[in-house]
């Protein structure tokens, strides 16, 4: 089932919320950890509430909002978020206050808000959107899995989802993080990451969502034509070939191939090898060095591949090599987490 992009809210570690150029000045962070640039919530969210909303919250909701607004639409049929961690703030509260208080006299504020739900949910309340609600918790496959099921509910005559993907750092899942050594131990430039050869990655953030229908207008970015998830592969080429043939395409079709290469030099070589052996003739773009390296990070990607295919360019920042194609027709996603999680999102331009 085919679906198309007719509006976009995205909050991350660069300049993307609202209209702005197309990473045109892209920022840089001499850090192992790239936090959102927040937007001013007041024209998104009332002032009353944005005081009740942990920074999640504020993000999600101002994310649909506006892809709402660049859809033309007050409110959609079926929201449908992913996150791999919910809440962590209040979630962090939460369990601080129960050793603080030793298990006494909680308040229950922060748990009612730490639920993986509450960010979809504060969303439908805010738009009175009372249709089919749903969050997917489900690891590094949390926002692929909701696309999932947004292209799945629209083939059932749902015409407008808004589906998304958000997370958020706080110093404590940083902190635990850091002792499997998942991070740079140095503070290192986000726009050198893929220069330093030591393992580790940079930690990120974001919060993005997509209003998906069935129909074109004149807001559409681009379409989604399907997404897949695999579980520690054993053939990735062959996985990626019998995801191509789904859609009656081979791999001299896609133009560029956009990769989760984090930074991790050991994990960035198994893309480098996939990539030369597979799509030889493709363009290659990056991404992760401008959001950092998060669960949910695909719902970034999309925005950079939705932005890419309606304008035809793709930015300095995010070209890794060039392979001369004038026109980009369509874009693959390739992501992986930790070497477990791989998953693939077709995109085609309208």
């Amino acid at each position: 089932m085919t679906a198309f992009i007719n509006g976009i809210g995205t909050i991350s570690p660069q300049n993307t919320f609202g209209d702005v150029s197309f990473l045109q000045d892209p920022k840089e962070y001499n850090s192992n950890r790239l936090a959102c640039i927040e937007p001013e919530y007041t024209g998104w969210i009332d002032a009353r509430a944005i005081r009740r909303m942990s920074r999640i919250i504020r993000m999600g909701v101002a994310s649909a909002g506006l892809a709402l607004k660049e859809a033309g639409l007050e409110k959609p049929d079926a929201i449908i978020t992913g996150t791999a961690f919910g809440c962590l703030e209040d979630t962090g509260i939460f369990l601080a206050k129960i050793v603080d208080n030793k298990e006494e006299a909680l308040n229950p504020t922060p748990f009612i808000q730490s639920t993986h739900n509450t960010i979809g949910s504060q969303v439908a309340l805010l738009l009175q959107c009372y249709g089919y609600n749903q969050t997917y918790s489900h690891r590094a496959f949390s926002f692929e899995h909701a696309l999932q099921d947004a292209l799945m509910t629209i083939g059932e005559k749902q015409n407008n989802v808004l589906v998304g993907g958000v997370d958020e750092i706080t110093n404590l899942s940083f902190d635990i993080l850091d002792r499997f050594g998942m991070y740079k131990k140095n503070n290192t430039s986000n726009l050198k990451l893929f220069h330093d050869k030591s393992a580790g990655c940079i930690q990120g953030e974001g919060a993005s969502y997509f209003l998906l229908a069935g129909k074109k207008t004149n807001s559409t970015y681009a379409s989604v034509r399907d997404v897949a998830t695999f579980y520690r592969p054993e053939d990735v080429y062959k996985n990626v070939s019998g995801f191509l043939a789904g859609q009656s395409l081979r791999t001299e079709d896609i133009q560029l191939i956009l990769t989760g290469k984090n930074g991790d030099f050991p994990h960035d070589q198994g893309y480098q090898d996939f990539i030369q052996d597979v799509f030889s003739g493709a363009s290659t773009g990056v991404y992760k060095h401008l959001s950092g390296e998060y669960q949910t990070s695909g719902a970034f990607a999309l925005w950079v591949a939705a932005r890419i295919l309606k304008e035809n360019k793709i930015p300095p920042v995010v070209l890794e090599r060039d392979a001369g194609h004038k026109e980009i027709k369509r874009i693959l996603l390739y992501n992986k987490y930790l070497g477990k999680h791989h998953s693939f999102i077709l995109l085609e331009s309208c």
